[in-house]
């Protein structure tokens, strides 16, 4: 459960002032459903652009919501600011049945439903791809199986999924984590993503338009970090694991799923594959130059052995620093017992 940090009068004066007024509270409510536009919030209160980005600003100057913008488009979230959560336990005493409510949360049904709809004609598009090379290596769900036993059954504060794609990660983990953040590149990823995380009913997860090599997150900060099936895309994969654990708190963990070496070259040619797959020495080497140890390396082949299987592999390796602050801490007990 995350601490909630007090806050000052006049902060709490300035928000309850910013939060005063019916349009602001509807969007503050409208907001706890998930990431929306001023275009999608316009569409659900039937007002005029300029009138919402106004109350919005007037939100985002009170610490209650957050903007990110998103090539031409802008989202917006509730704060995690203390204030921002004050705000979220004054909204949870607000009566459900009322309403203006309602018919807001109906609205908002609609224009999510259109762009779920969306998302899935753009998915479906590039179906047939995904469906082609999956079936070269094991199932997702052997994948997805290996990956919630390394994660393991302890419950973590947060969680990045980097090159998020259709979220599909911060759907798998939404049980484990107390809030999470995926970042990706792709406007229509993103949008894919929001659909699937509404249709999962994943409320503790947020994503985000960001550079893999320069990602929109502060340095530590995250318990958990995974890189899934994203690094054979790029052409610095040692850069984008650098900035990555440089996103660690101290112990974080971080894990990569990606291809072990193979020699198919319709991924390169066809897909934007840039790296036919990475060998044990060579990503070792790059976990290390990023100050993380490698601690496990797990090897999914299919069941069937045929010549052109993919091997997926999955790396755990986890931020030393907290492991060297606790041998200092054992040595120096064990030096105080010694001296008495």
């Amino acid at each position: 459960m995350r601490e909630q940090k007090s806050i000052g009068l006049e902060q709490l004066v300035e928000a309850l002032r910013g939060a005063g007024e019916t349009t602001r509270l509807r969007l503050l409510a409208l907001l706890q459903s998930g990431d929306l536009t001023v275009k999608d919030l316009t569409q659900i209160l039937g007002q005029s652009q300029p009138r919402v980005s106004r109350h919005l600003k007037l939100l985002v100057k009170a610490a209650l919501i957050e903007r990110f913008p998103e090539g031409s488009w802008v989202y917006y979230r509730p704060s995690k600011s203390p204030v921002g959560l004050t705000a979220q336990a004054l909204l949870n005493t607000l009566n459900p049945s009322d309403s203006i409510l309602q018919r807001d949360q109906e609205r908002l049904a609609d224009v999510k439903s259109r762009n779920a709809e969306t998302a899935a004609r753009y998915f479906a598009q590039s179906a047939q791809d995904w469906d082609r090379i999956r079936s070269h290596h094991i199932s997702e769900h052997a994948v997805e199986k290996a990956l919630l036993e390394l994660v393991g059954d302890k419950p973590f504060g947060t969680l990045l999924d980097v090159g998020t794609g259709t979220g599909r990660m911060l759907e798998l983990l939404q049980g484990h984590y107390a809030d999470a953040v995926g970042i990706d590149s792709s406007l229509e990823m993103l949008a894919l993503a929001r659909a699937n995380l509404d249709a999962s009913k994943t409320t503790n997860a947020q994503v985000r338009f960001g550079d893999i090599f320069n990602l929109p997150v502060a340095r530590n900060t995250f318990d958990v970090a995974v890189v899934h099936q994203v690094l054979h895309f790029l052409d610095d994969p040692a850069r984008a694991i650098k900035e990555t654990a440089q996103a660690l708190r101290p112990g974080g963990r971080l894990l990569i799923v990606d291809f072990a070496p193979h020699q198919l070259e319709f991924l390169r040619n066809e897909h934007a594959h840039r790296r036919l797959g990475f060998d044990q020495t060579q990503m070792t080497s790059w976990i290390e130059e990023a100050g993380l140890d490698l601690l496990s390396t797990t090897h999914l082949t299919p069941e069937k052995p045929r010549p052109d299987a993919l091997t997926v592999n999955i790396w755990l390796a986890q931020d030393p620093r907290i492991l060297i602050a606790a041998d200092t801490t054992q040595a120096r007990s064990t030096a105080t017992s010694e001296t008495v």
